[in-house]
């Protein structure tokens, strides 16, 4: 079987597709992923073969102008980042309709928020599945990239869920569940990851484009939160790529490590993960039993944030709330009661229980034989 995976330029959103198109390889089919042409390279370095869809717009760079607004989670805000993936999309979609049209996959694979994978899969009548990342059913997104693309979305022949069911919102009940396999990217594991002092261990992330986004309301605090969060006590650890803090100044003593972290082996060694909300850190966290105490920025980030206080496995600040003694206070609450580490414990346990990547293979073997009974109609 040949299995297409398409996906945006964004490593949050490629890294979840990485086991699935392992498990798939190992089981003997053939697997290429196509992206844009500049995302090729983490492509490569996951070992997967990778195809060139053509020169496809950075998101951060087509949502500057409006990174600073203050309508955190607006509805505006997530249709202006639908019409941005859009945009990604249709400068793919001619390079992605060819390549489908040469390699003649039997399934296209596509994340939640690459569109060209799953248009040029419907046009050629290949049925394609779509890997659903974040609670939330981010009905704006396909609002905005319809309104980019000028034309509606086509439906997958299946939808892959990772979220564990207790998690999930109504919309997804019946969703496909995959098991939550981490994938780190390029980052290497040291021997001082298992080594535990007596210190309880504080991980603090925001990603990687939260970083990248002009929020001063965010940079301006992390320095003093990180001074708040070392008078607790503990050994803090910042997963940062290195680029994003080469600019700070001093950081505080209590920071232990800080650059590009393994986090599928760091976070069973935390006590407490401080995010963004983002779906990548959100599960690992939750796949490590690891308590949250969760600050999102923007989409589907606050939904997430929802979902881990409902589970009982952390704490949420909204934006405004978020002041470096605020922070260290819910930091406190967390590590000094257990109930969230035990909530934590039981999402873990769910997840494990999921699927795993190679049992859904047999799912994708399957969705082969699926053709919609019109496969140009979404498409003219």
């Amino acid at each position: 079987m040949r299995l297409l995976f398409t996906t945006a330029p964004l490593r949050g959103h490629f890294f979840p597709l990485v086991p699935l198109a392992w498990a798939a390889r190992a089981a003997g089919h053939d697997v290429l992923v196509a992206t844009a042409e500049r995302f090729v390279p983490t492509v490569l370095q996951a070992g997967l073969p990778a195809a060139d869809a053509g020169p496809g717009a950075d998101f951060v760079d087509l949502i500057a102008d409006e990174a600073g607004d203050t309508a955190h989670g607006s509805l505006q805000r997530r249709t202006a980042h639908g019409r941005a993936f859009g945009r990604i999309a249709r400068q793919l979609l001619p390079g992605m309709s060819s390549l489908i049209r040469a390699m003649r996959p039997d399934v296209v694979v596509s994340e939640r928020a690459e569109f060209a994978g799953r248009l040029a899969a419907a046009a050629a009548g290949v049925p394609f599945v779509e890997y659903q990342w974040g609670v939330a059913p981010l009905d704006e997104y396909r609002a905005g990239a319809t309104a980019e693309l000028g034309r509606e979305l086509p439906e997958p022949a299946e939808v892959l869920h990772p979220w564990p069911p207790s998690m999930r919102l109504p919309y997804a009940a019946a969703h496909q569940g995959i098991r939550d396999v981490v994938f780190n990217g390029a980052a290497r594991v040291d021997d001082w990851i298992f080594e535990r002092g007596p210190r309880p261990r504080v991980c603090v992330t925001f990603g990687t484009v939260v970083p990248r986004l002009r929020m001063p309301h965010l940079q301006s605090i992390v320095l003093p939160t990180l001074e708040r969060l070392g008078s607790l006590g503990v050994q803090i650890l910042v997963a940062a790529d290195p680029e994003a803090v080469a600019s700070w100044p001093a950081l505080p003593e209590a920071v232990y490590r800080v650059g590009r972290l393994p986090l599928g082996q760091v976070l069973p060694t935390c006590d407490l993960v401080v995010n963004h909300g983002g779906q990548g850190t959100v599960l690992t966290s939750l796949v490590a039993g690891c308590p949250q105490l969760v600050l999102p920025q923007f989409d589907d980030q606050f939904d997430n944030a929802e979902a881990v206080v409902r589970a009982g496995a952390g704490l949420s600040l909204a934006p405004a709330e978020v002041t470096p003694e605020l922070v260290a206070l819910r930091a406190r609450e967390l590590l000094e009661e257990p109930r969230f580490g035990r909530a934590a414990g039981i999402v873990a346990t769910e997840i494990a229980a999921q699927p795993s990547p190679a049992e859904l293979v047999g799912v994708l073997e399957k969705v082969r034989h699926y053709y919609p009974s019109e496969p140009d109609r979404m498409c003219a």
